[in-house]
């Protein structure tokens, strides 16, 4: 005889709306895990955005046959998306904690 999973299969998916960002509970972190979850946002844009900046420089180098500095792929392109997307991060959960701050008190 075959058993019957009562897992969750009939209960709807977590959404930004309950506080849920792809499962993770935005809205339950602490200062710290806010904290860490802002900077990680803020490194992971950085290299992406660099990442895609190397090559697009590399393709217009290759194209145009010049001479375009890579080091301006996290320069003038990196730096500012990845302190831009650290910024937000870290204002948007940190608006979240001290509401639940808040409706504690």
């Amino acid at each position: 005889m075959a058993h019957t999973s009562s897992t969750n299969a009939g209960s709807t998916p977590r959404t930004l709306g309950a506080g849920y960002l792809f499962g993770v509970p935005l809205g339950d972190l602490g200062w710290f895990g806010s904290l860490l979850i802002g900077v990680a946002s803020g490194f992971l844009s950085f290299f992406a955005a660099t990442f895609c900046a190397i090559f697009a420089i590399l393709i217009y180098n290759g194209a145009t046959h010049s001479a375009v500095d890579f080091a301006l792929s996290y320069r003038r392109i990196g730096f500012p998306i990845g302190v831009t997307v650290m910024v937000l991060a870290l204002g948007y959960l940190g608006t979240l904690w001290f509401k639940r701050l808040l409706r504690r008190s």
